[in-house]
């Protein structure tokens, strides 16, 4: 258990520069008090506790603005920060070293009693306000851009961004195992990059254009001055 705790405090460490001491963490962190009180919700459910697990968590999102049912089941090395209205789901799962930002919803699209949350793989980064619904899986090591909706299989490193989440990256290349990746702010932006090809196309014809209207003009002119020269 303390090894377990001394885990959650290392992460924040490692993963929030603004945090000054361990004290401070204990006192000031919702995102590290939803995860302690996430494994005990969590382990009153798997003894078949219920009521008291859901006791627990609904305690836990009174306090801390972090919806994790009882039920969720979470790696090591979670992080969720800020944290405010951070909403997991009953079958939901995450891998190791996964970070949330606020706003993050982990949804089901089923109101089946079957597999209808995400699954997170290791080394997830989820933007601010991303929506993942449906039961699917999140590859290792991708990242959701903040707001985007992604309703579909993400293939590991991937970045996902837009509504519906696209693909917009993937290279196969794993980030630092020591370090988490958490530049989420700096994603490709497709629709910006679309509209900056059109503008390119649009300079290109207005060339074409200028170059034909051109053309069409200087042969008037060179048998004029041909003309000119003849007599």
């Amino acid at each position: 258990m303390f090894d377990t705790l001394k885990e959650d405090i290392k992460v924040v460490f490692e993963r929030d520069p603004a945090v000054r001491n361990t004290l401070e963490i204990f006192i000031c962190y919702p995102g590290f008090h939803a995860v302690l009180l996430h494994r005990v919700s969590h382990a009153l459910w798997n003894r078949k506790f219920y009521l008291f697990g859901r006791m627990t968590s609904h305690i836990a999102r009174f306090l801390t603005g972090i919806e994790i049912h009882p039920g969720a089941k979470i790696g090591k090395g979670f992080f969720i920060d800020h944290g405010m209205g951070v909403v997991i789901g009953e079958t939901a799962e995450i891998g190791d070293n996964c970070t949330l930002y606020h706003g993050v919803t982990l949804g089901g699209t089923s109101w089946a009693k079957e597999k209808r949350h995400p699954t997170l793989g290791n080394n997830v980064v989820v933007g601010s306000g991303a929506k993942i619904l449906g039961p699917f899986t999140v590859g290792d090591n991708s990242k959701i851009g903040s707001n985007s909706v992604v309703v579909k299989e993400v293939p590991p490193n991937s970045t996902v961004v837009g509504v519906p989440g696209r693909i917009v990256f993937s290279d196969g290349k794993k980030p630092e195992e020591s370090k988490a990746d958490l530049e989420h702010g700096t994603l490709p932006d497709p629709e910006a990059k679309a509209i900056a090809c059109l503008f390119d196309q649009i300079r290109a014809l207005e060339k074409k254009v200028n170059d034909l209207a051109a053309g069409q003009e200087n042969p008037v002119g060179e048998k004029a001055t041909a003309e000119k020269g003849r007599s």
